[in-house]
């Protein structure tokens, strides 16, 4: 009975993935690499891979690009292109919401954070790709990785204009996500 249970755990296990790459179209244009940090936030780490190997994270936009701030994206229930955006960076996946995993990593330069509502506890899908530090986020946000390649792609990601950073007119967006290893 032991040994069935092992492999039922063993089975039943999420895949650990070293990060993702993420094709970018619009302003920006190329792939950015993620290294996912699967010890520092493995809950978050989970939830973002099993969405990309979904393919829920396919053609959502980057609805929320601060300059000198960030970019966020990964509302996979309001932010698909060709569909209405106007409620974009209000959704998630069908999938519950994740517990905090604050850590001490700081916010820095392509550090990726887990977006979520007033409730630290309320993080889903979106996450968010820094264009500097900010370090006011620190220990409020969950930090789930850092961009290892394609920085420059993340800069030119097209900025927001309107309210909080909403991009107006046709956002960049993510056309393919891969989880690599």
């Amino acid at each position: 009975m032991f040994r069935l249970a092992a492999l039922l755990s063993v089975l039943t296990a999420p895949v650990l993935a070293d990060g993702l790459e993420i094709d970018v179209e619009g302003e920006a244009n190329g792939t950015i690499v993620i290294d996912l940090f699967e010890e520092t936030a493995p809950l978050h780490v989970t939830q973002i891979t099993t969405i990309a190997e979904a393919g829920d994270y396919n053609g959502v936009v980057f609805h929320r690009v601060i300059d000198g701030f960030m970019a966020q994206t990964g509302d996979v229930q309001n932010g698909v292109m060709g569909g209405n955006l106007s409620r974009a960076g209000m959704g998630g996946s069908d999938l519950p919401d994740i517990p905090a995993e604050f850590s001490d990593i700081p916010f820095e330069r392509g550090v990726v954070g887990m977006a979520r509502a007033q409730n630290p506890n309320s993080a889903n899908s979106q996450f968010f790709i820094m264009f500097e530090p900010g370090y006011f986020l620190n220990g409020q946000y969950t930090v789930v990785g850092e961009v290892t390649e394609g920085m420059e792609i993340v800069d030119a990601i097209k900025r927001g204009t309107g309210a909080n950073g909403s991009v107006i007119g046709q956002p960049d967006m993510m056309s393919e996500v891969r989880v690599i290893e």
